[in-house]
């Protein structure tokens, strides 16, 4: 073939600072393109083979070659595929816009599928030029009496072509790298790449340092392959070691064979997986596999709970593995990793259009040959085949953890803390999610026991019934009116800690609570309410039940009249607060001298406050604030009625309110300090 000058195909002169700045946000990206299109023309090869239009050699062992040359400033890539002819590298290659891999698909769409067509050369092959000043193709075809090619490009609209000099079947590019670039002629650095992009090509991807002295290694003869090159036969003789006999004398004993070994020049490792566990059928995979396969990829050594093999052939192709994490603190959640493949080629983690966003917690692998990606291979584009995709994982995810809440329960509740959070998320950002784990969320009431929201309700004296359409809109308000009448309350701890003293009265009378301590569970339990009608949510300290207060006899009423009003009176005063909400009961539980409560309306305006930036406004104007609820048949209590002129009734009045908030909320700073105090003066009373 005569030399060859010519203009790139392209719509603008403007086209590689495109690719540079825009195209490719990630510099490195270069490798995977690169590495990608090795794999297409070795997969093409294949297909050509299975279709008899081409013979594959006996010794055939399909591969890439990545060697960087820090000295040169240079880097390989070396593959053994399909090659092409002169045509083809113009065609290909100088018109950017044209797929390789479409054309081919095209021609051969009766004979193949295109699952593995992950690329093609075409804009990829630019990507090249991010780093290169100049790029080198040497390329022979499979196809008989081809004629090798050389074809070069300085990075401008223009390149040259003439006859080369290869002798394999195959693509070489050789980029000579630009001043900064030159970190792509470290091999620690493209390993990094490599290991990021293309752990899991299904072609085994060797690096190598052209600079670098041969390595050598000794094996055993018998395990000598064919392709190992052989520098030097070693014999050892046996090892003999005197020892002494049963008789007690001392003899020669052989400890080591003789053995044969030689010395090879040491066996390149592949970077590539070629086989990942993902690929294999769920009964081929043994615990230890996926543990060992959640170890190497996410580097996360704590077991997870579990996971879910995905494995989908219709109506998409979709396999991967879903890892639920243990999570040891409450932003370990944040943290997870979901990678996208598409055929085994890593494109990004956690690309939000196809992990739905709930399960970004999770850390797993999802492999999908039919996503819609853009030219860079990096970004999906819009499509409604991508929401399906979606909605399988979702929907995957939501049936694993059904059969296990049905078939393995002990397992599930073991988990459940864990996973409880993302669940919840999952029901708030998804209907069709909530629906389907409507009967395997859990509670864990009081006693640490686990139940469904059905079996809450029970517990309350209740029954969990299905929301009911309206007849009209004008019978609204009374129906509303109606189902409050009617409503079942479940009653919520948010700290075991603080809100014991309520734990305690609850226990006392029999009563249940469930825990729900999670950031996430004030808006959960609010959806719980608007898809349960016949629900409510309050929270223990919201009020006082009436099967934890004594009634008031009718006789008694009037002097209990006068001893409400007397302690308002004292205790307002004492407080320095004219319009401090108190209540007096008669509590059953005579330990308890006083208690705070909050409505359960003006407790979730104040924190809808919060988390709109509204702390600053008054809460009293949607309803007024805590109240102050005393136990009349507590000694202290009566102590303030009888005694209510005695110098110790204003820091007794102090210290009881002082106490009913601490097991309400943390004190103010400026509270504390005097709640400190006024307790040591209390205890140097003792000593005198």
């Amino acid at each position: 073939m005569a030399g060859k000058k010519g203009n790139l195909s392209i719509s603008s002169e403007n086209i590689f600072p495109i690719i540079k700045k825009w195209v490719y946000s990630d510099h490195d990206i270069f490798v995977r393109e690169m590495v990608s299109n090795g794999c297409d023309a070795i997969t093409k090869l294949k297909k050509l083979d299975m279709m008899g239009e081409y013979q594959i050699p006996d010794d055939y062992k399909p591969s890439i070659q990545i060697i960087v040359n820090p000295k040169e400033k240079t880097l390989k890539f070396i593959d053994n595929g399909v090659g092409m002819t002169a045509d083809e590298v113009e065609e290909y290659i100088t018109q950017i816009a044209f797929s390789g891999a479409t054309e081919f698909l095209e021609k051969y769409k009766d004979k193949t599928t295109e699952d593995d067509m992950i690329g093609h050369f075409g804009l990829g092959f630019y990507s090249a030029f991010m780093v290169a000043d100049e790029v080198h193709i040497d390329t022979l075809s499979y196809k008989e009496g081809a004629a090798p090619v050389h074809w070069v490009s300085e990075g401008g609209t223009e390149y040259e072509m003439e006859d080369g000099t290869k002798e394999g079947v195959g693509t070489e590019i050789t980029l000579y790298l630009n001043e900064d670039s030159v970190q792509f002629a470290n091999e620690y650095r493209v390993r990094e790449v490599v290991e990021k992009y293309c752990s899991f090509m299904p072609v085994e991807i060797f690096l190598s340092n052209a600079d670098a002295e041969q390595e050598y290694e000794t094996i055993d003869e018998a395990d000598l392959k064919e392709d190992d090159v052989v520098v030097e036969h070693i014999h050892e003789e046996a090892k003999m070691e005197e020892k002494e006999n049963e008789n007690g004398e001392k003899e020669m004993v052989e400890v080591s064979p003789a053995m044969e070994k030689v010395k090879i020049n040491k066996r390149p490792v592949s970077l590539s997986d070629i086989h990942p566990l993902w690929t294999k059928h769920p009964n081929e995979c043994e615990k230890e596999d996926y543990l060992d396969f959640y170890r190497k990829v996410f580097m996360d050594y704590k077991e997870p709970l579990f996971w879910i093999h995905l494995n989908m052939d219709y109506p998409f192709n979709l396999k991967g593995i879903l890892y639920f994490p243990r999570i040891n603190t409450e932003y370990d959640s944040i943290e997870g990793t979901i990678k996208l493949y598409n055929n085994q080629v890593f494109i990004a983690d956690n690309i939000k259009e196809v992990i739905p966003e709930f399960l970004m917690v999770l850390k797993g692998v999802i492999d999908c040959p039919d996503l819609p990606l853009n030219v860079s291979r990096s970004a999906l584009q819009n499509d409604g085949f991508v929401n399906k995709i979606a909605d399988y994982i979702s929907k995957k995810v939501a049936d694993k953890l059904n059969g296990m809440c049905k078939t393995q329960k002990e397992e599930y509740e073991k988990c459940w803390d864990n996973i409880s959070p993302f669940v919840k998320f999952g029901c708030l950002k998804d209907e069709k999610f909530c629906d389907k784990m409507k009967d395997s969320i859990l509670f864990k009431n009081i006693d640490h026991k686990y139940l469904t929201l059905k079996e809450c309700a029970e517990a309350n004296g209740g029954t969990l019934e299905e929301p009911k359409e309206k007849e009209d809109t004008a019978s609204e308000d009374a129906e509303n009116a109606e189902s409050k009448e009617e409503k079942t309350t479940i009653y919520y701890v948010t700290d075991e800690q603080q809100q014991s003293q309520y734990i305690n009265l609850f226990k006392a009378q029999g009563q249940d609570a469930v825990i729900l301590n999670h950031n996430i569970d004030s808006a959960f339990i609010t959806q719980m309410e608007q898809r349960n009608p016949s629900l409510s949510f309050q929270r223990i300290d919201a009020d006082i039940t009436d099967s934890a207060k004594e009634e008031v006899a009718e006789e008694e009423k009037e002097e209990f009249q006068k001893i409400t009003d007397s302690l308002v009176e004292i205790f307002r005063k004492e407080l320095e607060n004219d319009k401090l909400d108190v209540k007096v009961e008669k509590l059953k539980d005579d330990n308890t001298a006083a208690v705070i409560t909050l409505s359960e309306q003006n407790r979730r305006m104040q924190e809808m406050m919060k988390m709109y930036g509204m702390a600053g406004m008054d809460a009293g104007m949607f309803g007024g604030e805590s109240t102050l609820i005393l136990n009349a048949n507590h000694p202290l209590v009566k102590f303030v009625v009888e005694h209510r002129r005695a110098k110790s009734v204003p820091v007794i009045c102090r210290q009881l309110y002082d106490l009913a908030m601490l097991a309400h909320k943390p004190l103010s700073p400026e509270e504390m300090t005097a709640f400190m105090q006024r307790s040591n003066e209390i205890m140097l009373l003792l000593t005198k």
